[in-house]
Parts: C-alpha cells; sequence; structure tokens
C-alpha cells in the first residue's frame, strides 16, 4: 500500500487543486417553447420531456 513520505504543505495541495472547477451546465432547448432548459429534464415551463406530457403547467 502506497503511504506518502512526507506530509503535502497547502501550497502544493491547492497548486495541484487550482484546475478541479466547475463547468458550466449545458443548456438544450425545449421542442415545445424553444426556452432553454437543462438537458435530460423536464422543462419548467411546459412540462415535456422527450415529447411527451409529464406534468400540467399551472399558470396564475
Amino acid at each position: 500500500m502506497a503511504v506518502p513520505k512526507k506530509r503535502v504543505s497547502k501550497q502544493r495541495k491547492r497548486k495541484r487543486r487550482t484546475h478541479y472547477k466547475a463547468s458550466e451546465a449545458t443548456l438544450g432547448t425545449c421542442s415545445q417553447t424553444g426556452d432553454p432548459k437543462l438537458r435530460h429534464r423536464v422543462c419548467p415551463t411546459s412540462g415535456v420531456y422527450r415529447g411527451k406530457a409529464v406534468f400540467e403547467v399551472v399558470e396564475d
């Protein structure tokens, strides 16, 4: 089992982790309304996922 011989300093650890960044969420367009939405999720404005109505949208 590999065990580090010396403790890794905060600076070295932080230098290594500078490249771990969150990527921007990719957006798709709703087939019904054309609004931007997160991919692989139900459209919040129309309630449609992959051409099927998942829930009814109630407008106030």
